[in-house]
């Protein structure tokens, strides 16, 4: 007569049930690989996507920065006109300022659009000030009106301030303009 024990054999079932499940199917294993590679994926994606933005702010941040430091020199060189002529129309002006500092000589300033950019030469070089411009206009406010060009024709006119206007090729576009009044006009003194 054989007799078994029950409990025996429900410990062997256990047995031969722990022993199956030390190891991951193959389809398991494609599931998370594939889970794993969208994941990836999605982070890479993310990342070149701020990547894109940084640049894109960067660029224009730049752009600000030297938008900034132009109109502060042009402000700066047209707030400190001194006596002389003053001769400009289109892209071009020409002037002279006051130096800096008591007693300095005055010094002949230029600005022109060259070849897209705006350049300022003050006889020592040109130095370029904004790129990818596709317009520059100054005009002058001569009383009520504004004019394109100066002299206006008589000369005992002087601009009560002067107006540049930049138009933008490069993106972002666009038009800028800046008056800065002038001071009085300096009395010639022999």
């Amino acid at each position: 007569m054989n007799f078994r024990v029950r409990g025996d054999d429900a410990g062997e079932r256990g047995r031969r049930k722990a022993c199956g499940d030390h190891g991951f199917t193959l389809i398991e294993l494609m599931i998370s690989l594939l889970l794993f590679a969208l994941i990836a994926v999605a982070g890479v994606a993310l990342v070149d996507s701020v990547l894109g933005v940084q640049g894109r702010t960067e660029t224009r941040l730049d752009r600000l920065t030297a938008l900034q430091r132009t109109m502060l020199v042009v402000s700066s060189d047209v707030e400190q006109v001194a006596a002389g002529d003053i001769v400009g129309g289109g892209s071009s002006l020409t002037f002279r300022r006051a130096a800096p500092g008591v007693g300095g000589v005055p010094a002949t300033i230029r600005y022109a659009l060259d070849r897209g950019v705006l350049v300022r030469d003050a006889g020592g070089g040109a130095q370029a000030l904004l790129r990818d411009v596709a317009n520059v206009r100054w005009r002058f406010a001569a009383g009520t009106a504004w004019i394109d060009r100066w002299p206006a024709g008589d000369p005992k006119l002087w601009p009560g301030a002067i107006e540049l206007e930049v138009t933008f090729s490069g993106q972002p576009s666009g038009t800028i303009r800046r008056v800065v009044a002038l001071p009085v006009r300096a009395k010639d003194v022999s």
